[in-house]
């Protein structure tokens, strides 16, 4: 639709996606919230309502439906087609919470009776979910997201070694500190410090010679010297080395996984984009159900019909206030196709006309509306608007010069 941008400013709809941008859980809801555009196509603005209608209803009523866990994965998903490229540990708890939530989504989508939701589980249908893939993620990661020590057996043995090094070099740096103490250089009431990962040990600045190993620093009073003892730095490589190994086996284990996840990606990325439509879906219900706005009736003859309709933006600002909207009702025709309002300053003409307007672009937009349910709305190939101050000084355009411009614009177009 020609000047979409300023219509929407006009209207105030850009302020209602921003309501809807604001619930949206993922960057691909924010992409589609963003990227929806006003429709003229009556199938295609039924398929929009309906979802957004069946996924109201589904937040009100059914508690099995899952409302979180909703995430972006084709990010991480979709380089895995490369062989030559393996997943992160990051990436891997993520598609763990990316599994639960298809796991959980058709599990409910699989009790409710057919019919019930059939826009929502017509999305459903083309979704598989895998409980082996699951499975293997469960068996690598633990309920905090790290890589368990038995993901494998190698990592078992690497930890229970990285283990028993990381204790023997506490016991280590505590038996040199002792040492130096009952020798006189360091005081009574010294303690291990560590620093950058490495076991130091405090003594006096006269006696940093007395202990074998490497003054890593000196007090701001030089008084004190910080050496890190041959024994423990031995044991520190030692440490380091079992850290590398880690590494390389936990490397390991995610590149077999991604080996056997990768004829699974195809349709994984299905489910993604699934979980991401939903989301989508849900913002524009949440933000329906603050409104409390519902699904109005596709006028097939042109009528427009609005009963008890309501802006929802002047709504919220009136009850921040304190204060009840009064809702309109009108009627318009293809034998009444003019609406004429009369009236003083500040008697509601504006708002009257904004109301309809706004709630014809939700409508088209595929957005539930603040009105009975009862109200019917066409659909149009395009809205035109001239409302409010658009002078322009400029231009040396006064008000009445803008909205001749405009007139001219519609008639034009």
């Amino acid at each position: 639709m020609k000047d979409a941008a300023r219509i929407e400013a006009k209207l105030g709809f850009d302020r209602v996606r921003q309501a809807i941008l604001d619930r949206c859980s993922t960057d691909y809801a924010g992409r589609r919230v963003r990227d929806e555009e006003f429709c003229s196509d009556a199938a295609e603005i039924a398929r929009r309502l309906h979802r957004t209608d069946e996924m109201r209803v589904v937040l009100m009523f059914e508690e099995n439906f899952p409302t979180s866990g909703y995430i972006d994965a084709a990010g991480f998903l979709k380089p895995l087609e490369d062989s030559a490229y393996h997943i992160d540990v990051l990436s891997l708890g993520k598609l763990q919470t990316l599994s639960n939530t298809v796991r959980r989504i058709m599990a409910f989508f699989g009790s409710v009776r057919d019919g019930i939701y059939p826009e929502l589980a017509k999305m459903a249908r083309p979704v598989n979910y895998y409980p082996e893939v699951l499975r293997r993620i469960e068996g690598i990661l633990d309920r905090y997201g790290e890589v368990r020590d038995n993901a494998s057996p190698q990592l078992q043995e690497i930890r229970r070694r990285l283990a028993a090094a990381e204790g023997s070099l506490s016991k280590k740096a505590l038996a040199v500190l002792r040492a130096a103490q009952d020798a006189g250089w360091a005081d009574a009431d010294a303690t291990v410090n560590i620093r950058d990962g490495k076991y130091l040990i405090p003594v006096a600045a006269g006696s940093k010679r007395k202990v074998r190993g490497y003054v890593y620093d000196i007090s701001s009073t030089g008084k004190t010297a910080f050496v890190e003892p041959l024994e423990v730095m031995e044991l520190e490589n030692e440490i380091q080395e079992l850290r590398g190994e880690e590494e390389l086996e936990i490397e390991r284990i995610l590149i077999e996984f991604s080996d056997f996840l990768r004829p699974y990606v195809p349709d994984l990325l299905v489910a993604a984009e699934f979980v991401g439509e939903l989301d989508f879906i849900m913002a524009k219900a949440r933000t329906a159900m603050e409104y409390t706005a519902g699904m109005p009736v596709i006028s097939d003859d042109g009528r427009l019909v609005l009963r008890k309709a309501r802006h929802p933006l002047l709504e919220k600002a009136l009850a921040g206030e304190g204060r009840k909207m009064v809702p309109i009702s009108l009627e318009l025709n293809p034998e009444k196709h003019i609406l004429l309002i009369s009236g003083p300053n500040a008697g509601g003409k504006s708002v009257c006309l904004k109301t309809a307007g706004l709630l014809q672009y939700m409508f088209q937009w595929g957005m539930l509306v603040p009105t009975s349910e009862t109200s019917e709305l066409p659909v149009f190939d395009e809205i035109m608007l001239s409302i409010g101050d658009d002078q322009s000084l400029e231009n040396d355009l006064s008000t009445y010069s803008s909205f001749l411009q405009e007139m001219k614009a519609m008639l034009r177009d």
